[in-house]
């Protein structure tokens, strides 16, 4: 499946504020469609509870169904707690690390300013999304780029931006620091990755 390019306020309306996928806000309560009063009461199924945290994933970091999965499996290998290490390698991705230092509004304007090479990593050019950083990388924008309008006017935005422990930022030279891997209070993403690893425990 690929990347999702439809209606983003639809999407958190089903599923909740997602800091990652949109900036966009609503006042419509309850999801999107003409379901009636009794239907919306309903209780969902816990397949449908399971799905819906998997889906928050997906959506919020941008990832397609193929990744997740991979990702997964990788948990899966690593010693520990299999939802925690998930949720870390999600956030360790370096455009959920750019999006998280306020270089970007979401994590797909992070990933597009990847790809059009406008980031350094420990003073490289790096063009990968998914580049897994580790703790004391070094994250920039290319001083090439820094003439570039639409991001400067987000950098000037983003003195209300809250920097979380494991990440430290040297606003003049616009420089990021990853200090340490993310701890598990410390995700951007309110959810529940037990049911994460429950839903794929008999699909895996």
């Amino acid at each position: 499946m690929s990347r999702y390019r439809g209606p983003r306020v639809r999407i958190i309306r089903r599923l909740g504020p997602l800091p990652g996928f949109t900036r966009k806000t609503t006042m419509r309560e309850g999801p999107p469609g003409q379901r009636s009063g009794a239907e919306r009461r309903k209780k969902d199924s816990q397949y449908a509870i399971r799905l819906q945290e998997k889906q928050k994933l997906r959506f919020n970091y941008g990832i397609t169904e193929s990744q997740l999965i991979r990702y997964v499996r990788e948990a899966r290998k690593v010693k520990g707690s299999t939802g925690e290490v998930l949720l870390q390698l999600l956030e360790m991705r370096l455009d959920n690390i750019l999006y998280r230092f306020g270089f970007a509004p979401t994590i797909a304007s992070a990933r597009q300013a990847i790809r059009h090479g406008h980031i350094l990593v420990n003073e490289k050019k790096a063009t990968i999304p998914s580049y897994q950083c580790q703790s004391q990388d070094t994250i920039l924008i290319s001083p090439k780029k820094r003439s570039q309008p639409l991001l400067n006017v987000w950098l000037e935005k983003k003195d209300r931006w809250r920097i979380p422990p494991h990440l430290r930022l040297d606003q003049e030279g616009k420089v990021g620091i990853v200090s340490r891997v993310v701890d598990r209070p410390e995700v951007g993403l309110k959810m529940n990755e037990l049911l994460i690893v429950e839903f794929y425990s008999r699909k895996l």
